[in-house]
């Protein structure tokens, strides 16, 4: 019997890996120093600390240390890229496409910039979760100066085509800004290969502490230019004012060395534990999986269970089980994923969709455990639904 509750919602947030916890310790304690303070010893220390944590968030992604400015998380970063973008490039035109299944921080940012006069387009995605890049480039305008596309979705792990993305924003001019909150550290990820002119993401996500997270901003080929959205002090080359979080930023540095370091066999094992649990799951009757199979993380499977309430389902589980319905930043929400919906998924069919997400510290012993309970947990469901057996 393994240890319980078995966490299975990677995707929402990931445990700090006992390495990180120890890199993050001093600066917490001792080496406690202001990083803008450089009349001293300690601050000197805090400084080193965050430089040396931008190189190394800086070569998980390809990066010039210079282009990394550290947020509060990837929320912040969202809102900083997409706002100061529009700021910025107001000269030049205030259109932006984006798709219909990008995440709250971006849909709800585009939709505040709606409301000061930016225009948005919102493109749909397929049955499988991809986009139409024949869509997408007849949706480019003049006036359009960024495309906001996710690089993973955090319901689906469905992975977008980066490089032909990036091809079409350089063919006519326009920014490219990827939340690659879900991507980074789970798959490559390198913004020169991938075209890459703004990217979000978050330490929490890889093993991390939560509070901190990332924007790339490209300084060549175009040089990218953004407006600040935090003012006061001008922190991070005035991009992003406020004191820095030096135990968290240091924290964030080895996590991204860690993850890539092991990022292939991580990659190799969690898709292994996945498959297993999926192939297994698949077994029952009416269930299916949601978004693309060949595209998509290797942690991540998101699965329908025909005629079984997805909540209900993780009752069942009496706790021992943690999954998710949807993205955990809309949990409360008692309406179904707009994410499964966007897929063409009815509404019963979405409600009874469970995201299972795998981990660093994810056992094959916890996924034999939540293969039988939950495939009995829907046998019993089944059992008492007045639909009965599919």
């Amino acid at each position: 019997m393994p240890n319980l509750p078995i966490y299975l919602d990677y995707n929402a947030t990931t445990p700090c890996d006992p390495q990180v916890v120890e890199t993050m310790l001093p600066y917490f304690i001792t080496q406690f120093g202001n990083a803008a303070s450089r009349q001293h010893a300690l601050g000197w220390q805090a400084e080193e600390a965050v430089d040396h944590a931008r190189k190394q968030v800086a070569a998980l992604i390809g990066a010039d240390p210079a282009e990394i400015v550290f947020t509060s998380g990837a929320t912040e970063s969202n809102n900083l890229a997409l706002k100061g973008a529009v700021e910025m490039y107001a000269g030049k035109g205030n259109h932006i496409i984006t798709f219909v299944t990008e995440h709250k921080a971006v849909l709800d940012t585009c939709k505040h910039l709606e409301k000061q006069g930016a225009l948005i387009t919102y493109l749909p995605v397929d049955a499988k979760g991809m986009i139409n890049l024949q869509e997408l480039e007849a949706a480019i305008t003049p006036a359009t100066i960024l495309i906001a596309i996710m690089y993973a979705n955090n319901e689906t792990g469905v992975i977008q085509p980066m490089q032909a993305i990036s091809r079409i924003a350089k063919q006519h001019g326009v920014l490219f800004f990827s939340d690659a909150t879900q991507a980074v550290g789970k798959v490559p990820v390198n913004v020169i290969a991938d075209g890459i002119d703004l990217m979000s993401f978050s330490a929490h996500k890889m093993y991390g502490p939560k509070g901190v997270g990332a924007l790339y901003i490209r300084r060549k080929n175009p040089r990218v230019k953004l407006a600040a959205q935090i003012d006061g002090g001008g922190h991070e080359r005035g991009v992003r004012s406020g004191t820095l979080n030096v135990p968290g930023i240091a924290g964030f540095g080895k996590a991204a060395e860690l993850c890539r370091l092991q990022l292939q066999a991580e990659g190799t094992r969690m898709r292994t534990l996945r498959n297993k649990l999926e192939k297994a799951l698949l077994q029952l009757e009416g269930v299916q999986v949601n978004g693309d199979t060949e595209h998509r993380l290797p942690h991540v499977s998101n699965l329908a269970f025909a005629h079984v309430d997805g909540n209900a389902l993780m009752l069942g589980f009496n706790k021992n089980i943690a999954v998710a319905t949807g993205s955990a930043c809309t949990s409360a929400s008692m309406e179904p994923s707009f994410v499964l919906k966007a897929l063409g998924l009815e509404d019963e069919l979405a409600r009874s969709s469970l995201r299972f997400s795998i981990g660093r510290f994810t056992t094959e012993e916890e996924i034999d455990y939540t293969i039988q309970k939950v495939t009995d947990t829907v046998n019993t469901l089944r059992s008492l639904s007045p639909l009965g057996h599919i």
